[in-house]
């Protein structure tokens, strides 16, 4: 998660030619229309096969979160990354995981915290209180911890600290802030993608991921399927989530997208761009198996919607593009 907080930028949402807000207005609607909907497509299909409310939100919860990794390679493929569509794809998928992890952590904390309006305003207040020192240690202390890391002469100085820091934030998310350990390193990663050292410590941080802690992670959820728990009702989730899936992504994105100033094709472009989950509904799922809130069923359906629409997006974006480019000018 750290490494996935690396990734916003400032300005990483496209502004159109003509200087008007365009991606920044899609973004934002795409934000007010979709996540209501989409997740309330994984609350009733969660109902449709007799989960509790519980457990039917937070499947929601796991099929909501966009892994725009797979989208962007396909539009770098296909030179369509530096477009109004592209950029408003990446600023969208920001957005979309920063609110899936912290309605994650709102959500764990709520159904595990205390009991009635005292035990709920508590936990806001916790939450709000470690938010509010993340950010402030972020912003102030940190830009001097890592270049003090920089000058000293040790090799590897300021990847060690970067891994310190990831590691203090998750365990300060969770005793302090009652929030899910997720939320901890993503904000570190936010709070260091700020930093002018940034270069210093990105490459280090790729290999370090993609070398040891991403395998670890995908081994493990690779163990945590269970294929003997895929019985009949199970594909029948897993379907009926895939198309939960496909249609809220693109009716959702799309739709906001169209409010927020795009053409119709473009509006569909980047609604299917953000059809493809990801790691960060990977790590909600097992969550929630582990708070005893997905089964192991419901967790092997969303690993395999996971792999689907992997495989799907990209193809789907290859099918839109070449129509839009055939279609005539508005008029």
């Amino acid at each position: 998660m750290r490494l996935i907080g690396c990734r916003p930028k400032q300005g990483i949402v496209y502004r159109g030619a003509s200087g008007s807000r365009q991606g920044d207005a899609a973004a934002l609607l795409r934000q007010g229309a979709a996540p209501g909907g989409r997740r309330g497509l994984g609350w009733a299909c969660g109902r449709l096969f007799g989960m509790s409310d519980s457990s039917a939100l937070f499947l929601g919860l796991a099929i909501a979160a966009t892994s725009v990794s797979i989208s962007a390679q396909t539009l770098m493929e296909m030179k369509r990354l530096r477009t109004p569509v592209g950029m408003g794809l990446l600023g969208a998928a920001v957005f979309d995981d920063v609110l899936t992890i912290l309605l994650l952590s709102i959500f764990l904390a709520v159904v595990s915290g205390g009991q009635g309006l005292p035990g709920v305003l508590w936990v806001f207040l916790r939450m709000l209180l470690f938010l509010g020192a993340a950010v402030g240690f972020g912003l102030g202390l940190l830009p001097r911890l890592v270049r003090l890391a920089a000058r000293l002469p040790i090799s590897q100085g300021t990847l060690t600290l970067v891994v310190v820091l990831m590691l203090a934030f998750a365990l300060a998310a969770e005793l302090l802030g009652g929030m899910a350990a997720i939320t901890g390193a993503f904000l570190a990663g936010m709070m260091l993608a700020r930093s002018p050292e940034k270069a210093r410590f990105e490459n280090g941080v790729h290999a370090l991921a993609y070398g040891l802690f991403v395998p670890i992670f995908f081994v493990n959820i690779g163990l945590s399927v269970d294929l003997h728990s895929m019985t009949a009702d199970a594909l029948w989730l897993l379907l009926v989530i895939l198309l939960a899936a496909v249609l809220g992504k693109t009716l959702g994105a799309g739709l906001g997208a169209r409010l927020g100033g795009f053409a119709w094709p473009s509006a569909l472009q980047l609604g299917v761009g953000m059809i493809a989950r990801g790691e960060v509904s990977l790590v909600v799922a097992s969550l929630g198996v582990k708070a005893g809130l997905l089964t192991p069923a419901a967790f092997s359906a969303v690993v395999g919607l996971v792999l689907l629409s992997t495989l799907l997006a990209p193809l789907l974006l290859r099918a839109v593009f070449p129509a839009v480019e055939s279609s005539p000018p508005p008029g």
